[in-house]
């Protein structure tokens, strides 16, 4: 069974920094990219970064350039995004996903990230 669950949220301060970890299980890690996307109330899902456990490959979205960092731990099936610099608007509930021909396919229970201002 294809799971993903991800954990590492909470809630602070414009500035600061967290780490999101995303632990998979249930198929070969190092077949597939692994990406995180994020959604906050009121808003579409938005994809912020991936990391292509084939090649290394990795891509985030603009906003979040120069501020997160994603890695990938094959020998633990995890994959990081390390967020610094936080904005309020960064606030979302942020989940890991497999991806399968550039899709989202499988993902799991995410995480929130609250940054006060």
């Amino acid at each position: 069974e294809v799971q993903l669950q991800a954990f590492g949220g909470g809630l602070v301060q414009a500035g600061g920094s967290l780490r999101l970890s995303c632990a998979a299980s249930g198929f070969t890690f190092d077949d597939y990219a692994i990406g995180w996307f994020r959604q906050a109330p009121g808003k579409e899902r938005e994809g912020v970064s991936y990391i292509d456990n084939r090649d290394g490959a990795t891509w985030y979205v603009d906003s979040v350039k120069g501020r997160f960092t994603i890695s990938s731990d094959s020998a633990k099936n995890t994959v990081y995004l390390r967020m610094n610099g936080l904005k309020p608007e960064d606030s979302a509930v942020y989940y890991c996903a497999r991806i399968w021909r550039w899709a989202f396919d499988y993902w799991g229970q995410g995480t929130e990230v609250t940054v006060s201002s």
